[in-house]
């Protein structure tokens, strides 16, 4: 954009319009109301954030943490990952509202299948609210174990600093 451009803009109060043209643009998927978004568009000069995995933290004090119960079921552990990378983002003075690309790595308890829907009614209380709409691409792989037998979600992010 040129000077003369750029000046026809702040005579006419169109400078937020081009300022807005900077924003992320997170493409749904069409004809979908899954929380996610197909492509998430980074535009120049955007600084990004790597977050590493995150895993559970312990959901019960009172049990034994070599066993299940101290973790919790998927949706209780996919709450405590996405609590813990709340907390990270915000000590980066950023949201969840930032994250455009989410891996997560889920473990189904041996002779089971893996609980989706449990990780989805984590994931949902997280993305895709009145509160915070920004979705995120996303990537869900089911994998044989982690490096506690007890955890069944691990989840790594990527944010984008507004």
């Amino acid at each position: 954009m040129n000077f003369k451009t750029l000046a026809y803009a702040a005579a006419f109060g169109a400078l937020p319009l081009v300022a807005a043209a900077q924003d992320v643009i997170r493409h749904p998927i069409p004809d979908s109301d899954f929380p996610i978004a197909q492509a998430v568009e980074i535009p120049a000069g955007k600084s990004t954030v790597y977050l590493s995995g995150v895993v559970p933290s312990v959901a019960d004090d009172a049990a034994d943490p070599a066993t299940p119960e101290a973790w919790g079921n998927m949706e209780a552990q996919t709450v405590s990952v996405l609590n813990s990378i709340k907390a990270t983002l915000e000590s980066l003075d950023m949201t969840m509202g930032d994250v455009v690309k989410m891996q997560a790595f889920l473990v189904a308890p041996e002779g089971q299948a893996v609980d989706f829907a449990g990780f989805m009614g984590g994931y949902t209380q997280f993305f895709g609210t009145d509160e915070q709409p920004n979705l995120p691409s996303r990537s869900a792989m089911v994998v044989d174990a982690l490096v506690n037998p007890n955890w069944l979600v691990e989840i790594e992010v990527t944010a984008v600093r507004p």
